[in-house]
């Protein structure tokens, strides 16, 4: 789970985490941005980007300072419903996992690309 090792020691991700403890949101992070149900890392680019959210996805993916991103902006590019699937499979309140996968995906994002481009799917 390369694109996940560097958060799981991010004191930022320790200390936004609090009550929720730091294994729940890599394995979180890992299905939003792994195949399940968002379709990949690749797929939620492209949501992002279609919602209007490309500077934020092309700061993530170039070199330098990685853009914000919004709680509210990530909850409505992955959907009501998504967010709370996984809230509820996670016992993580929806108004926290949203707020948390925020603070998160652009780092995960920027990890994941490096060489400033996405790595291939299968």
């Amino acid at each position: 789970m390369g694109i996940l090792d560097s958060l799981e020691n991010s004191p930022a991700l320790k200390s936004a985490l609090g009550q929720i403890g730091g294994a729940v949101l890599p394995v979180v992070l890992s299905e939003v941005l792994g195949n399940g149900n968002q379709g990949g890392l690749t797929a939620v680019v492209a949501k992002l980007q279609q919602a209007g959210l490309g500077d934020q996805v092309k700061s993530w993916i170039g070199n330098g300072q990685n853009l914000p991103i919004t709680a509210d902006q990530l909850h409505q590019v992955l959907g009501s419903d998504t967010v709370k699937q996984l809230a509820a499979k996670y016992n993580i309140p929806v108004d926290q996992i949203s707020e948390l996968l925020a603070k998160e995906l652009p780092a995960a994002v920027d990890h994941a690309s490096p060489d400033g481009k996405l790595p291939h799917t299968a």
